[in-house]
């Protein structure tokens, strides 16, 4: 935070695809526990999903998998295996609020 003196994080975002294997009720309590006494200290975690896209060869589709049950295209109900997302851990942003200047008399 040095380019930002007395500047405070208010916001992380994240971008968690479905395959992340991550828990969000998990990653929203250990967050809180891993920024205490940090710059992060107090600031919120917005986790956005991201949906698993996979490419279906049969119909030549970009397709979202409605179930992680079954990797099959909605509309042909071929097999899929060609991922293109959904396996994301990223930050999207962070949002800081700056520090008001004192103004010395």
């Amino acid at each position: 935070m040095a380019p930002y003196p007395g500047a405070r994080v208010k916001e992380v975002r994240l971008r968690v695809g479905a395959l992340a294997s991550v828990v969000e009720d998990s990653l929203q309590f250990c967050y809180g526990i891993a920024t205490e006494g940090t710059p992060l200290e107090g600031s919120k975690l917005v986790v956005n999903a991201v949906p698993v896209v996979m490419r279906c060869e049969s119909c030549s589709a970009d397709v979202e998998i409605a179930s992680l049950q079954s990797f099959r295209c909605p509309r042909c109900n071929a097999p899929v295996s060609n991922l293109l997302q959904g396996r994301e851990l990223e930050i999207e942003s962070i949002e800081i609020e700056e520090a008001e200047e004192t103004v010395k008399k």
